[in-house]
């Protein structure tokens, strides 16, 4: 296509129709990409937006809060998952004698 015969008036309306058009092909083509992935997520029993914050997870591990699996009967407040090092009440807890059985969160 040879430019060099419009107008500059005639080559910024070209442009501007230009950015128009490819501005509405690009969102088209993004929706039907979005259908697309919204339909393999569906396949394997997912939805796009569970995949999507798995993508931005960390490498070591889930982030998924673990249940509490030990309470200390007198202070709720103080719990315990059962992973990673005792906390200084559990600790406590068993230098009294006590079992750890009896820490079990109901």
């Amino acid at each position: 296509m040879n430019l060099s015969k419009y107008a500059i008036k005639d080559l910024e309306r070209l442009k501007k129709d230009i950015d128009k058009e490819i501005g509405s092909r690009r969102k088209h083509e993004e929706k039907q990409a979005r259908d697309e992935l919204k339909e393999v997520a569906a396949k394997y029993g997912f939805t796009l937006n569970e995949l999507l914050s798995g993508a931005s997870m960390p490498k070591g591990g889930s982030q998924r809060k673990q249940p509490d699996k030990f309470r200390h009967p007198d202070d709720p407040s103080k719990t315990w998952t059962g992973r990673g090092r005792k906390p200084n009440w559990v600790k406590a807890w068993e230098a009294a004698g006590s079992s750890i059985n009896d820490l079990t969160a109901a």
